[in-house]
């Protein structure tokens, strides 16, 4: 079927930044007194809130130290880090072919904060393509469901006419919370067997294979 809304997380499922982001949690990690914290840990939060992430990957870490992991990591993706982010293969295009359905409505919904999206937008030229977006900083974070809510209510899309594409089983819960309909795509961080706990209605293993779900 064709759903009225698509909504997209972002990273890991339209930008493959997830290289980006390890290097600069580990070595604002390790300038915060951390040591070089695990791939895979780092690799575990993407998706969450800035703050929930850091909870996450560091519990029992005191504010001050949250603060300064906080404002190291945010200063080296900005400013410091060179590790290439780019859409993944196909994405481009695919979207602009969604875009030319003009019963369709495409939005986003990351963990990023408003001034991080803002920034990508304006670097990849990429606002226009999309209705609507939030961010966890201007809502709550993943899993919880108030960002796609806000999303529906925006739109005035009803949740079972919208689909929620991500690679986090942080995407699928807050989906599944809403009884919203959710795709996992296995080419991001959470392997193929946690985005089916989600009990998504597909799992896909590529940009072209996503696609093509999408256009029915």
């Amino acid at each position: 079927m064709r759903y009225e809304l698509v909504i997209f997380d972002w990273d890991g499922t339209l930008m493959d930044s997830v290289p980006r982001i390890v290097s600069c949690m580990q070595t604002a990690g390790i300038e915060a007194g951390l040591g070089t914290l695990p791939q895979a840990d780092i690799e575990n939060i993407i998706g969450l809130g800035l703050p929930e992430a850091i909870e996450t990957l560091c519990p029992g870490i005191s504010p001050e130290q949250a603060e300064r992991l906080r404002q190291g990591y945010a200063h080296q993706f900005v400013h410091v880090d060179t590790t290439p982010m780019r859409f993944f293969a196909g994405v481009e295009d695919h979207l602009a072919r969604l875009r030319l359905n003009e019963a369709q409505r495409l939005a986003v919904a990351t963990g990023k904060s408003r001034r991080g999206l803002d920034r990508i937008f304006q670097e990849t030229g990429s606002l226009d393509w999309f209705h609507a977006s939030r961010t966890a900083d201007e809502t709550r974070s993943k899993p919880h469901p108030q960002m796609l809510q806000e999303l529906l209510d925006e739109l005035s899309v009803p949740a079972e006419r919208a689909v929620m594409v991500g690679d986090t089983e942080y995407d699928l819960e807050m989906a599944r919370s809403l009884g919203m309909p959710r795709v996992g795509v296995s080419y991001g961080v959470h392997s193929p067997e946690r985005l089916a706990a989600s009990q998504p209605h597909e799992i896909v293993h590529s940009v072209d294979e996503l696609f093509t779900w999408l256009q029915g």
